[in-house]
């Protein structure tokens, strides 16, 4: 790696983030500050906020930061796309300007001054850096639960994800030029980018408690999140329901001789509760896996549309690298 300082963006996604941003923006300031003063990054290096369709007035604070401030750009999306679209969004538009980019939540939750490292190991080499949190200490019982089957379930069904990493990462522009060659509507970042290949490593990070709001990521879109992923990473849930269905075939196969034997021997079996019992369990059976297929029909059917990710509205960026050239 060279000497020349890279120009830094951070691509923050937000949704009705109102009541952090003035907290968030002098936070990131300071820090951004501070890297540029150390001649750690290029003073050219932006925070760059991503409105993800908010309902509240996050969007007119964003506007009214980045007038009074060249170092704060927006993105604003046309209407909310979910958190995946907003980082990816954010990203590309980032692409254009910046040497490397740094996603990470507008509430600040992640360590910000963790950034030292992963510009760090983004010189030693690295064109993905990603942040794992160090522990959930921070979590409530219900947060922790839920995390702990998200990260379980994706596991356990093939989806190759690092255990306790989010959307905090770096991505170099070549990293960044690669990923959106993928044109997929069906975004998992967390699964999608360690599949590209690229030289990476890892920066731990303590998660703080949440100064302002509350968490938008609530249990239901957790687990949207987590059939997102492994619809779009994975094929075992298909490749279960051919097992099970499989292994039922035996059990018939084993239940249709012993009838026929009972049946020659002079048995008289009534077999009620059988039937409904095997009813019962073919119906939930098949039901379970006309839904399973249904999810991979459906992303199938959205793919096939070629309808873009996310609609954006309008782009502030004052005071670009390429403007002073």
């Amino acid at each position: 790696m060279d000497d020349k300082k890279p120009v830094l963006y951070l691509v923050l996604p937000c949704y009705n983030e109102s009541e952090t941003i003035e907290y968030s923006s002098g936070k990131v300031r300071d820090k951004l500050n501070r890297l540029i003063e150390m001649g750690t990054i290029s003073p050219f290096s932006k925070a760059m906020f991503v409105d993800d369709g908010s309902k509240d007035d996050t969007l007119s604070k964003l506007h009214e930061l980045s007038a009074s401030d060249p170092m704060f750009a927006v993105v604003a999306l046309s209407s909310n796309r979910g958190h995946q679209n907003a980082i990816m969004a954010g990203m590309m538009v980032a692409k254009d300007h910046a040497d490397i980019v740094v996603t990470i939540d507008a509430d600040l939750q992640q360590d910000i001054e963790a950034l030292d490292e992963f510009i760090a190991r983004f010189r030693e080499g690295n064109d993905v850096v990603y942040g794992i949190r160090n522990d959930r200490k921070s979590d409530g019982p219900l947060k922790k639960m839920t995390a702990s089957c998200f990260y379980g379930l994706m596991h356990m069904m093939g989806a190759d994800i690092m255990t306790n990493h989010a959307d905090y990462r770096l991505m170099s522009k070549k990293a960044l030029e690669m990923l959106s060659e993928y044109e997929e509507t069906n975004l998992f970042l967390r699964g999608l980018i360690p599949t590209m290949g690229f030289n990476s490593d890892v920066v731990y990070f303590d998660v703080k408690e949440r100064e302002y709001g509350r968490s938008k990521y609530t249990a239901r879109k957790m687990l949207s999140l987590a059939f997102d992923g492994i619809t779009s990473m994975s094929i075992r849930p298909l490749q279960i329901i051919s097992l099970i269905g499989f292994i039922i075939f035996l059990i018939s196969i084993a239940l249709g001789i012993f009838t026929l034997v009972e049946y020659f021997k002079g048995n008289n079996i009534p077999g009620y509760t059988t039937s409904i019992f095997v009813s019962l369990l073919m119906g939930g059976v098949t039901l379970v896996s006309l839904g399973v297929m249904g999810e991979y029909i459906g992303k199938i059917y959205m793919e096939t549309k070629h309808r873009p990710r996310y609609m954006i509205d309008s782009v502030v960026i004052k005071g670009t690298e390429n403007e002073e050239k």
